[in-house]
């Protein structure tokens, strides 16, 4: 019988009579919830999938749940993260009801940390997988098909780095490198140390290794990934490893870009500053968490660092580097939290000037130690969320106008942006991370993927930059591949 005229129930049974046929073992896709360290999660995935012999779903088949095998990589991080799992994997359902073969894992941080209760509320999951069990899913979905009853997996001690699987990787000019895995910090809101664990750091040489492989299967830029990334060697008793991790991938051939998520202010030393500022190919883009700038409330969080050394660092870093863009995160409304604590974070946030912020509404995570804090009224906590971001964006827009008339280096990350259809525009990213959607001037070359686009800032819009440079008007457009 034709593929195209089988039904959804049919096709799935011929899977196990034609593995090598056009679907592969099956038809997957997988979607992920959360941070980038989930994003690289999901890449290695894939890897583990392929290499089983599934075959990515194109976005057509993904849409119309012409699927054999659905894939949900989870985050723990706030309160919606349980009700976002449950309402996808709830949405989900009816494609075992249209076809009774196909199947269903969730992985990630939720997983890890709900094990069983998904299984329960959620039967027609075949998978449930922890954060330390990406190779083990194949061998799961195996076991489901055959025994008819959902299989779960969750590790809480670390056997292998995620490195160690292959990977099916999101952009062929960009990839994730994570260095290490896990988190020692104990902050009262955060459950990122229960579902991921204690820090491990991979060897520098191994870290150095997979950065080379990528940019040799064409990566230009590296982003370096941890839950306090500045404190990789700490577990390995070296305390400079991170800035010398730095600047040896200023050694790499090839490697235009380097990056890195998420450093913590009280590992933030001296010596990483002069790598960043030191090394060429290392972009000069910090992204670090204040969380509060209300002393008190930083002491009730636990995090290990008050606001005057927080600022100390965003002063070194910019003498070092005065083009740093610096972006941060902020919780509003923790358990406790005053006007006068909230005050202070105004404050604190009107001196910073940072580049951008991703501010959050205080959420419980249970089984944290804030959860079980006195919380502030949701009333109080949006209105204070609604005038910090208010003052957030007139910090942002004004960083923003800034760049207009000046020259950027852009990398190209794709050939059309989501609204530069009609302007024929591609969009990159500057040194600093900023967006940039670039108009190629007439006559001029076309830039690829990952290519470097030198280009003048024309214009600025609520979060990202455009150019449209004229060159007979002085204007720069120079493209280097």
């Amino acid at each position: 019988m034709d593929e195209g005229m089988m039904t959804p129930a049919e096709r799935g049974m011929a899977l196990a009579e034609e593995p090598d046929g056009p679907r592969g073992k099956g038809l997957y896709y997988v979607r992920t919830l959360g941070c980038q360290m989930n994003v690289h999660d999901s890449e290695r995935i894939a890897g583990v999938l392929e290499a089983q012999g599934y075959r990515p779903a194109s976005l057509e088949q993904a849409r119309a749940l012409d699927l054999d095998l659905l894939v949900l990589n989870t985050c723990a991080v706030r309160e919606n993260a349980s009700k976002r799992m449950y309402g996808t994997i709830g949405k989900w359902a009816r494609l075992k009801q249209a076809n009774p073969q196909a199947q269903i894992a969730v992985g990630g941080c939720m997983a890890q940390k709900d094990r069983e209760r998904i299984a329960r509320r959620a039967p027609w999951v075949d998978a449930v997988f922890g954060t330390k069990n990406i190779g083990d899913l194949p061998g799961l979905l195996d076991r489901a098909r055959g025994q008819h009853r959902p299989q779960v997996q969750v590790s809480d001690r670390l056997s292998a780095f995620p490195a160690d699987l292959p990977a099916v990787r999101g952009s062929k000019s960009s990839a994730w490198v994570a260095i290490s895995v896990g988190c020692n910090n104990t902050c009262t809101f955060c459950i990122v140390p229960q579902v991921r664990g204690r820090e491990r750091d991979r060897p520098l040489g191994d870290v150095l290794a997979e950065v080379e492989r990528c940019v040799a299967a064409g990566a230009k830029e590296v982003t370096l990934l941890g839950q306090n990334v500045n404190s990789y060697g700490y577990s390995m008793g070296q305390r400079d490893a991170f800035s010398r991790l730095l600047r040896a991938c200023g050694g790499v051939e090839g490697l235009e870009r380097v990056r890195f998520t998420s450093p913590h202010p009280a590992a933030f030393t001296d010596e990483v500053i002069a790598a960043m500022a030191e090394t060429p190919n290392v972009m000069h883009q910090l992204h670090m968490p204040l969380q509060s700038g209300s002393d008190r409330i930083l002491r009730a969080m636990r995090r290990s660092y008050r606001s005057e050394r927080f600022l100390s660092i965003l002063d070194k870093v910019r003498r070092a580097m005065p083009d740093a863009q610096i972006s941060t995160d902020v919780i509003v409304g923790f358990p406790g939290e005053s006007e006068e604590d909230f005050q202070a974070t105004m404050d604190l946030m009107g001196r910073a000037r940072f580049s951008s912020a991703f501010i959050f509404e205080y959420s419980p995570r249970p089984g944290t130690p804030a959860a079980a804090m006195e919380q502030v009224p949701k009333p109080v906590v949006q209105e204070r969320f609604d005038r910090l971001l208010a003052l957030q964006e007139r910090i942002t827009q004004g960083n923003l106008d800034s760049f207009v008339g000046r020259r950027a280096e852009v990398m190209i990350a794709q050939r059309q942006g989501r609204r530069d259809g009609m302007t024929h525009r591609v969009t990159g990213r500057e040194r600093g991370g900023v967006l940039v959607h670039v108009g190629v001037p007439e006559g001029q070359p076309v830039p690829e993927v990952g290519d470097l686009v030198a280009c003048t800032i024309t214009g600025a819009g609520k979060h990202y930059l455009t150019a449209d440079p004229d060159p007979s008007q002085g204007q720069a457009y120079a493209l280097s591949h």
